[in-house]
């Protein structure tokens, strides 16, 4: 039988490309009054836009003008950024890391690496296990999934839950008590898997989706790897409603697909209400589908946003049949939704413990509150944490409840209380709690860790 010779390729030939024009990035603060000026070029590659956005995102950033062109080898992006109190970017620190990730150095290996002062939304939290759970959403289930990793000795250094269409998708990074190390024993992480599972067992109806722990090994984006649990969930398939219950047509994103003829693309427009990392859901979700974008166009006034992209499936095809087009016009909608939270948010700040989450949650279930999205980091030997609340009904909290709740952690641990309502309404109100009211509950940590770090 004659052999067959298959041709050798050079495994330095695919950086290529990139060796021969490096990327550049440039940070432009004289163009605009109002904002800081991003941009950057690079060699063309699938998901660079999703890892530049992402490295944005993750420095809490806000993104509010973008053009970006991308047809053929080479990708042109421009963003229009501002800080969290809508003032240019200015600190020195993260204009060099900006330009360190994504210039030359950094650019291929943008989403793996890590910013000082952010502890949730990469790995960057040194040794730990990662825990993915999915299920079906009830009150209290948070407070029984955290009581039976305390119970089991398991420090919880960080955690990300969202829920979406009475489903939950939580990620959770947890080392041993005594180590500070990830849990390798198996029999150990069977038995947490097992306890795990049966919590969510005793949450699912015979009618319902099947709930599932599991233990991840991988990197993915903690925001990204929220989107894909819930999407693979199918939670896109359920009729969205408000928390309290009703329809929210004033809310509800306005998206619509349409085709250029003359250049072959499918036309995604979104028109919604803006808030923070908006793009970077829509295209983490375009992203998963398989879909490329070409150019876009994003605008934000006042609390309006505009988005438009031009996008073909990665097999060159475009959005044809009506079935194809209703399902991507639902799961954009679901990303939309999934990171929307109004109501009362808790920022809690405590030095951390093994069971301090457990504690918490219980304090918060003996209330009568319902968890609809959490974030918890630790920066030293302080936990941060930030929980959006309804009742266990899904309606808004009782004024009454929070400031009982107040009253029992408020003397051990810094509080701070905000009621978000919806813009059209008017504008954010809230409380400053005991511990100095922090500015903003819009899920950054960036602030909290400015207080924490040296």
């Amino acid at each position: 039988m004659a052999k067959v010779y298959w041709p050798y390729f050079d495994p330095e030939y695919e950086n290529l490309s990139t060796r021969i024009n490096p990327p550049s990035v440039s940070i432009d603060n004289t163009s605009c009054k109002e904002c800081t000026l991003v941009k950057v070029d690079s060699m063309n590659k699938p998901g660079i836009l999703l890892e530049v956005v992402q490295v944005l995102t993750d420095l809490d950033l806000t993104i509010t003008k973008a053009y970006i062109s991308s047809d053929g080898g080479w990708f042109m992006d421009v963003f229009h950024v501002t800080d969290q109190q809508g003032n240019k970017v200015t600190d020195s620190k993260t204009i060099d890391y900006i330009e360190k990730v994504l210039g030359p150095k950094g650019h291929a290996s943008a989403s793996q690496n890590t910013w000082p002062g952010k502890r949730v939304g990469v790995h960057s939290l040194g040794d730990h296990t990662s825990i993915e759970i999915i299920a079906r959403d009830r009150p209290g289930l948070l407070s029984e999934i955290s009581a039976v990793l305390a119970d089991l000795h398991f420090n919880v250094v960080a955690a990300e839950a969202w829920t979406h269409n009475r489903r939950i998708a939580c990620v959770l990074y947890v080392n041993d008590n005594e180590t500070s190390r990830a849990v390798e024993d198996a029999e150990r992480l069977s038995a947490m898997e097992e306890q795990l599972n049966l919590v969510l067992r005793g949450c699912e109806q015979e009618d319902e989706k099947v709930a599932r722990t599991s233990l991840s090994i991988g990197s993915t984006h903690v925001d990204r790897r929220l989107h894909q649990m819930l999407f693979a969930d199918r939670d896109y398939e359920a009729v969205t409603t408000k928390l309290d219950g009703s329809t929210s047509p004033g809310l509800d994103p306005k998206i619509t697909v349409e085709h250029c003829e003359e250049k072959g693309y499918s036309v995604i427009s979104v028109s919604c209400e803006d808030r923070a990392k908006l793009m970077f859901d829509i295209v983490c979700t375009l992203t998963d589908m398989q879909y490329i974008v070409f150019h876009a166009t994003i605008s934000s006034n006042g609390p309006h946003a505009s988005q438009e992209y031009f996008i073909r499936h990665k097999d060159g095809c475009t959005l044809d049949s009506e079935g194809e087009k209703e399902r991507v016009i639902k799961c954009l909608e679901a990303a939309i939704h999934r990171r929307v939270s109004e109501g009362w948010s808790l920022e809690l700040c405590a030095k951390d413990r093994v069971g301090l989450l457990s504690e918490v949650t219980r304090i918060l279930r003996e209330h009568g509150l319902s968890v609809t999205r959490a974030g918890v980091t630790t920066v030293g030997e302080q936990a941060v944490n930030v929980f959006y609340v309804r009742d266990a009904s899904g309606n808004p909290v009782d004024v009454k409840t929070i400031e009982a709740l107040r009253g029992e952690i408020g003397h051990s641990m810094m509080i701070n209380v905000k009621n978000k309502v919806p813009s059209r309404r008017g504008k954010e109100e809230g409380q400053a709690g005991t511990g100095g009211g922090w500015a903003k509950t819009s899920f950054f940590f960036g602030n909290l860790l400015e207080k924490l770090l040296p």
